[in-house]
C-alpha cells in the first residue's frame, strides 16, 4: 500500500517512527528564580541519532566522523575515545542490569563548521517492542568534564512521556549553583516531539532553583534540510559557549553566590532515586 504514496508521504510516515534519523528544531529554555532572577529562550536545534543508522548518515548530509559543515563524531560521546557508541552503551546497560534490546537513539548537537559542546545530551534506550526501557542524561561542563545520571525503573518497567524521575546531584556544572540537592527529569518521547525538561531543587526550600528544557518538532534529516542548517544554525555551537558565559556574567554583576568547583565525582553514574 506505501507504494502508491508520494515521496513527499512516505518520507512523513519515515520520520514518524521514533527510531529514524531527524532533526529535532525548536528552542531551549531556562530560568533561574533565585537569588536573582535570569532567564533565557534561543532558536535550537539537535539530531535524533538511532545508533544502528549512524553509517547512513553521510547520505543525509552530515560527516560521519570525518571533518564537515555538519559531522558527527563519535569521540565527542561516550567513552570519547573515537570507539563505536553502540557496544559502549550496551555494555553500560548490561553492567547496571537494564535489558534494553531495542534501538538506543541519541539527542545531541552534532558539530558546525567543526565545533561542538553538549552540554547535555540524551541516550534514549528502547526495548525490543518499542517502548523506552531507558534515559542515559550525559552532561558536560565548561572544564571538560562528563558525568552520566541513568533513569530507569527498578523492576524493568517502561518509562513513559509525562513521568518525573529524580536523581540527586552529584556533578559541578554552574559556579552558581552548589552541588546537592537534587534534579526532576521529564521527557516527551512521541515520534513527531521531543521534550527534555530537567528541573533543579538546591534543598533550600520547596521551590525549584533553575528550570531548563530542550524540544522541538521532528522533521526528516535529509542532505537538504542538512543545508539548511547550516544556513541556519552556523553559529549556533559557539554561540552555545559564548551564552553560557554571557549569562554567568549576568550573574557576577546580580551578586549571586558563587562556588568553587569541587572535584568531580569517583563513580562515573548517578542512578535515579
Amino acid at each position: 500500500m506505501n507504494a502508491r504514496l508520494p515521496a513527499a508521504a512516505l518520507q512523513s510516515l519515515a520520520v514518524l517512527r521514533t527510531d529514524a534519523p531527524a532533526i529535532v528544531a525548536g528552542e531551549i529554555m531556562h530560568r533561574r528564580t533565585r537569588p536573582a532572577a535570569n532567564a533565557f529562550t534561543y532558536p535550537a536545534f539537535c539530531l535524533r541519532l538511532p545508533l544502528s543508522q549512524l553509517s547512513e548518515l553521510p547520505a543525509r548530509g552530515v560527516a560521519w566522523n570525518r571533518p564537515g559543515l555538519v559531522s558527527f563524531h563519535d569521540r565527542d560521546h561516550g567513552p570519547r575515545d573515537g570507539s563505536p557508541l553502540a557496544p559502549w552503551i550496551r555494555q553500560l546497560l548490561v553492567r547496571e542490569r537494564i535489558e534494553a534490546d531495542g534501538e538506543i537513539v541519541l539527542h545531541a548537537f552534532p558539530r558546525m563548521l567543526g565545533y561542538v559542546f553538549n552540554p547535555v545530551s540524551f541516550w534514549v534506550c528502547h526495548h525490543a517492542c518499542g517502548t523506552v526501557a531507558a534515559v542515559l542524561v550525559e552532561v558536560n561542563n565548561t572544564f571538560g568534564e562528563t558525568h552520566h545520571y541513568l533513569l530507569a525503573h527498578p523492576h524493568g518497567a517502561p518509562l513513559v512521556s509525562g513521568e518525573t524521575l529524580t536523581a540527586c546531584k552529584v556533578f559541578h556544572v554552574s559556579p552558581f549553583c552548589d552541588v546537592n540537592g537534587q534534579y526532576a527529569f521529564r521527557f516527551h518521547f512521541g515520534p513527531d516531539r521531543w521534550l527534555a525538561r530537567i528541573d533543579y531543587f538546591d534543598g533550600d526550600g520547596a521551590d525549584v532553583l533553575l528550570e531548563t528544557h530542550v524540544s522541538g518538532r521532528v522533521q526528516a534529516l535529509t542532505s537538504s534540510a542538512s543545508r539548511g542548517l547550516l544556513w541556519r544554525y552556523r553559529w549556533f555551537t559557539l554561540a552555545v559557549v559564548a551564552r553560557i558565559h554571557w549569562h554567568a556574567a549576568r550573574l557576577w554583576f546580580k551578586r549571586v553566590p558563587f562556588f568553587s568547583k569541587p572535584a568531580p565525582p569517583e563513580v562515573p553514574i548517578t542512578r535515579n532515586i
